[in-house]
């Protein structure tokens, strides 16, 4: 019983070293291809695609480890002003857009209604 298990655990270790060497290798021939690479096919695509999260990794670790040090975070991840001002006046407009929609269903209702009587 026990050396099924181990032999289960030591399948299941050998599977996961070789995604692992299949993903860097991918990791690899896309950073070697850059993005104009990942219109090559198929395969391209996934290596571009791999190199891309393979950076987003890297950033997410940096991140992580500098939140865990208690520093703030990195610029690249500070919110710019300018965004955020856009995001405000969006959301202003899409609550006088609803208002609008609003009093055009009361109205549409009240003409609705009249056409009944």
């Amino acid at each position: 019983m026990t050396e099924d298990v181990m032999r289960f655990f030591a399948a299941w270790l050998l599977t996961h070293e070789a995604a692992d060497e299949g993903v860097k290798a991918a990791i690899r021939r896309g950073q070697e291809a850059g993005l104009e690479g990942m219109g090559g096919g198929p395969d391209a695509f996934v290596d571009g695609l791999a190199a891309m999260i393979a950076e987003e990794k890297e950033k997410l670790k940096a991140e992580l480890i500098a939140r865990a040090r208690g520093e703030s975070e990195p610029a690249e991840t500070k919110r710019d002003p300018v965004i955020d001002e856009i995001r405000f006046e969006v959301g202003a407009l899409r609550g006088r857009l609803e208002s609008l929609e609003a009093k055009l269903d009361a109205v549409l209702g009240r003409l609705e209604g009249e056409e009944r009587a």
